[in-house]
């Protein structure tokens, strides 16, 4: 039987510059879609699949993601006297178990290999899981119960995947299709993972995004691995050693829609996106939506 995969690190410490000034005081991670911060929605990702410890990989600035997990007494009294027992579950939605959170610190911006590595001491010798809250996955299944759920069956190192159009395939880490594998299929096996490929180089239009599942060894191999992309040390080129090791590494296609809200237009669109979902929003934003839409057609 495959062990459980209770632990997950989120790598948080970048300073979100394509936000400034805003992330000047606000850690990237705690800007909302709707009313719900970043993190929150990874956090809930994690909790669906399983994941009990939760581990941060922080910078200098981030406390404040620490303190939005923790009780707020005051403001929970507040509430409960006001009677808005609406408000205080929500609330309490999103206070942490006392032990459920560490958080680490990265001293040294080197890349999403290197955020990883230094959790290494809090995940042992156990596979674990990697959500990059920059990346919300919208989907009936969270992404990672449905990885979780695959990975299951197939052991190995796994990690996200879409489709992109072979022009974006130079910002992501790529997908090398083992001879025979299905590239319709769910559960892609992997024969090689090149980091941001020079344009007209990628070996397919499956790229990598912000959900793995990783076995101790891939935490070792960050150990080992030089600097890649970037002059950074890559994620990508740890899980790329395990192929080269002869070891498995799967692809997964997850069913959902994701947003990059580590770019203003996907962060953008997500909000848009999440407040339709939302039935007592939908009403009056379609209807401006609709309506900016129609006065911009007209000055056009």
């Amino acid at each position: 039987m495959r062990a459980k995969i209770t632990k997950a690190i989120f790598p948080v410490a970048g300073l979100g510059t394509r936000f400034l000034p805003a992330t000047k005081v606000v850690p990237k991670e705690i800007m909302t879609l709707v009313d719900r911060p970043l993190i929150q929605y990874a956090i809930d990702e994690a909790r669906a699949a399983g994941i009990t410890d939760f581990i941060f990989v922080t910078a200098r600035g981030k406390t404040a993601l620490e303190d939005y997990f923790d009780r707020s007494p005051d403001l929970e009294r507040t509430l409960e006297e006001a009677g808005k027992t609406d408000l205080l579950a929500t609330l309490r939605a999103t206070n942490m178990d006392s032990g459920a959170i560490a958080c680490v610190r990265q001293d040294k911006a080197l890349g999403l290999g290197h955020a990883v590595w230094c959790a290494r001491r809090l995940i042992g010798d156990v596979p674990f899981a990697v959500l990059l809250p920059d990346d919300v996955i919208a989907a009936d299944k969270p992404c990672l119960q449905q990885m979780v759920e695959a990975y299951d069956h197939t052991g190995g190192a796994m990690v996200a995947t879409m489709k992109v159009a072979p022009e974006a395939t130079s910002s992501y880490g790529v997908l090398d299709l083992a001879t025979g594998a299905d590239p319709i299929g769910r559960v892609v096996k992997a024969r090689g993972m090149v980091e941001k490929p020079a344009r007209g180089t990628a070996p397919s239009n499956l790229a990598v995004i912000g959900r793995y599942i990783l076995t101790p060894q891939v935490m070792a191999n960050i150990g080992h691995v030089g600097r890649g992309a970037g002059g950074e040390i890559q994620l990508t080129d740890a899980i790329a050693m395990e192929i080269a090791a002869g070891r498995d590494v799967f692809g997964y296609r997850f069913d959902g829609m994701r947003y990059d809200c580590g770019s203003k237009a996907g962060y953008l669109q997500a909000t848009v996106a999440f407040a339709l979902d939302r039935p007592e929003l939908r009403d009056d934003l379609q209807a401006y939506l609709i309506d900016r839409l129609a006065h911009r057609h007209a000055a056009q």
